[in-house]
């Protein structure tokens, strides 16, 4: 086998531009520095936003985070604040956010196809006052993710288009793909549990949402 897992793989970002070609003036003038009114409305509207984080060492995680829409709060031009929910406590995210406080953010409207990217660099806060309005169902988070914002940009729907994600029409049988459950028993062969006992533990941990 040879050193590399794949054949002709691109080295440089020469190779790259070479294989690809050049963004066009539209896509190298789009990023901006900072939340505008058109970036604020976007994330009031967004009930869902995908946080992607790396250790020192490189090891990526993508963590998605959810709640009513306008979650996470604009706290000004240059700062964002995503607040914690219950979760599995495994921190991966957080992790590396003491490590290499990059973060990208794609925020994401149900039924709309553009998205919204968000780079920066990403604290753990507890600011009792971003606390406290973070409230859910009666319940305050214990942390937050505080970002401080660097750059920003719209991507456009073709990713969307492709793969005709909001069409329910075009959904997918749920059961082509096993149950968490049944996938869950399989890959973490949890000891002395049973597919029922699995089962119960996710329809009750599907109810402590905050």
């Amino acid at each position: 086998m040879s050193a590399m897992p794949f054949d002709h793989v691109v080295k440089s970002i020469e190779e790259l531009r070479e294989n690809v070609g050049e963004p066009s003036e539209l896509a190298r003038k789009k990023q901006i520095s900072a939340l505008d009114a058109h970036c604020r409305a976007f994330i009031a509207q967004a009930p869902f936003v995908l946080v992607a984080t790396a250790s020192a060492a490189g090891e990526c995680d993508v963590s998605p985070k959810g709640d009513a829409p306008g979650f996470v709060q604009v706290l000004d031009d240059h700062r964002l604040f995503v607040p914690d929910r219950p979760g599995n406590r495994r921190f991966d995210g957080m992790r590396n956010i003491l490590e290499n406080p990059h973060v990208g953010l794609i925020f994401l409207i149900p039924g709309r196809e553009e998205t919204l990217r968000v780079n920066g660099r990403a604290y753990i806060v507890r600011d009792p006052v971003l606390l406290e309005r973070a409230t859910a169902m009666g319940k305050r988070p214990d942390t937050g993710i505080g970002v401080a914002v660097e750059e920003v940009f719209l991507h456009c729907a073709k990713a969307f288009k492709r793969s005709k994600l909001w069409q329910p029409a075009l959904w997918p049988d749920p059961a082509a793909v096993p149950s968490m459950a049944k996938m869950l028993l399989d890959q973490a062969k949890p000891e002395g549990m049973t597919l029922e006992d699995l089962e119960k533990r996710l329809t009750h941990g599907y109810t402590q949402l905050y």
